[in-house]
């Protein structure tokens, strides 16, 4: 039980840091747990909701909550939401299993590729001479 306590307290560390911390929390189920896919997915869903209100209390008091947005992503993922209930119904477990692998190593690809990318381009941002200043015309 205590293992449960500290796997969930950095899942959440996780989360509320931008980390996958339901990745997190579902690969020490899977793993070091005997606990069926269900009910840890259930575990993970439930510790979202808390993790999330508070992270976005956090991001809201810096201001890197873009308001005027969100209702476009809401309007936009609702039906892939229910997209993805009906399909689920649908489809083999199995083969669900192995497309989320899939979708969360390619993603890990994403991110990877596009953290060397913009290291580079800040190394030719910083080679670059600076612009000349312009000085004051003093006549």
């Amino acid at each position: 039980m205590i293992s449960i306590i500290i796997a969930s307290f950095f899942s959440a560390v996780c989360a509320a840091l931008g980390l996958g911390g339901g990745t997190v929390l579902m690969l020490y189920f899977a793993l070091l747990t005997e606990i069926p896919q269900q009910q840890a997915q259930g575990i993970n869903l439930l510790l979202f909701l808390p993790v999330a209100a508070l992270s976005l209390w956090f991001h809201t008091k810096n201001k890197l909550v873009a308001w005027k947005q969100i209702i476009w992503v809401i309007l936009c993922g609702l039906p892939g939401v229910f997209l993805g209930c009906w399909l689920s119904e649908w489809l083999d477990v199995e083969w669900l299993r192995k497309a989320f692998g899939g979708f969360l190593l390619l993603m890990g690809i994403h991110e990877f590729l596009a953290k060397s990318a913009d290291k580079n381009s800040k190394k030719d941002e910083q080679g670059k001479s600076p612009s000349p200043s312009k000085k004051p015309n003093i006549n």
